[in-house]
């Protein structure tokens, strides 16, 4: 079959991009910030645009790039109109059903690639597709969308804590390694799926696996290493790091019982999972993630650590808020989060500018050395 090809790809990640702009306007609603009416209309819908309709388009737009079968692209495709139905104020029952395709194609690209490599880190990449899989049916069946969204967040981690485990391999050999992550990933499922039925028992199986799985992280991943090397490796390296710290204070505000609704510690452990946990891996993946999708160059410049440094910053003073009960923290943390990431977007998007004027001139220094 033939491969779709790169420019085709642009219009998914346009749909992905518009679902986290009116993500992210919508979020700033929930705290009370005066937005453009159609973000502010999507304020009850800020989760769904964030984790299914833009990370659910990116990340299966990956999974198809890798794969590379045309049919693994319904998926991005789906979870994109998914998200476009909601901010069109089209039937949610529409854009329900729509994620939950793209879900389905997602997981079935994934089995796919378990068949081609079985492996450990294959198989989490496919059980973290079932759970967005399983969120999205709970989000169908019950109505109400905070059932879904541990299984969404579930989604996510193991999704990044399989590529992680990927890398492993090219570190010296720890027998203890798969073990001990196979035995963290499990209270992180078994705590999701609980959640409908035992609510506060499964959020805090939940959030005793995310601190496990910080702790793992810190201890097996590779950018321990590669922290100390230099550029985009050292770069990348220090995105990662950050966020296993993150998600270790999730990890920490769930035991206190954060990840309940209307618990005050709730904005701390969703933003600190969700932005320093989730948007650092984005933030480290982009520069190699977006090149292997766009077929475009984004060159290493010390700038990009601009917007990594006002997202900590930002999420710190927006925690520091919570636990101060002081909300006009939090409004100007959220505000300040939006900024970082509006000035990432605007860093890659000079980055790629900067690479396509790079490649004439390395043409035309070829032409005169040949010439």
């Amino acid at each position: 079959m033939r491969e779709i090809p790169p420019p085709a790809r642009i219009p998914l990640l346009v749909l992905g991009l518009l679902s986290l702009l009116t993500g992210v306007l919508a979020g700033l609603a929930r705290l009370g910030v005066a937005v453009p009416d159609f973000g502010a209309a999507q304020a009850g819908s800020h989760a769904a645009l964030m984790i299914g309709a833009f990370f659910g388009t990116v990340i299966s737009l990956e999974r198809a790039v890798a794969l590379g079968s045309p049919w693994s692209y319904l998926a991005p495709a789906a979870a994109g109109t998914g998200g476009v139905v909601l901010l069109a104020g089209g039937p949610l029952a529409a854009a329900q059903w729509a994620m939950l395709a793209g879900a389905a194609v997602l997981v079935l690209a994934s089995l796919r690639v378990t068949q081609r490599q079985l492996a450990l880190f294959t198989v989490m990449l496919a059980i973290g597709a079932l759970c967005w899989l399983a969120g999205n049916i709970a989000w169908l069946a019950s109505g109400d969308l905070q059932v879904a969204v541990p299984l969404w967040l579930a989604f996510l981690v193991l999704t990044i804590a399989g590529e992680r485990l990927e890398l492993t391999r090219f570190l010296p050999a720890r027998p203890a390694a798969a073990p001990s992550f196979v035995a963290i990933v499990t209270p992180i499922l078994a705590g999701a799926l609980l959640v409908p039925w035992r609510e506060a028992a499964g959020l805090g199986v939940f959030a005793a696996g995310l601190l496990a799985l910080a702790a793992w992280l810190l201890l097996y991943d590779i950018a321990r290493h590669n922290a100390r090397q230099h550029g985009l490796t050292r770069f990348i390296a220090i995105c990662l790091l950050s966020g296993y710290l993150w998600l270790g204070a999730a990890g920490l505000a769930g035991l206190a019982g954060g990840f309940a609704p209307g618990h005050a510690l709730h904005d701390a452990a969703m933003h600190a999972i969700a932005l320093g946990f989730v948007f650092s891996m984005v933030f480290g993946h982009a520069p190699i993630i977006f090149p292997a999708v766009a077929k475009v160059k984004i060159p290493w410049h010390p700038a990009f650590y601009l917007p990594l440094a006002l997202l900590h910053g930002s999420l710190a003073l927006r925690v520091a808020g919570g636990l101060a009960d002081a909300f006009s923290l939090r409004q100007w943390g959220g505000i300040a989060n939006a900024l970082a990431l509006a000035a990432f977007i605007l860093t890659m998007v000079i980055s790629v500018v900067r690479g396509r004027k790079a490649q004439p001139a390395g043409r035309r220094r070829r032409k005169r050395e040949l010439g």
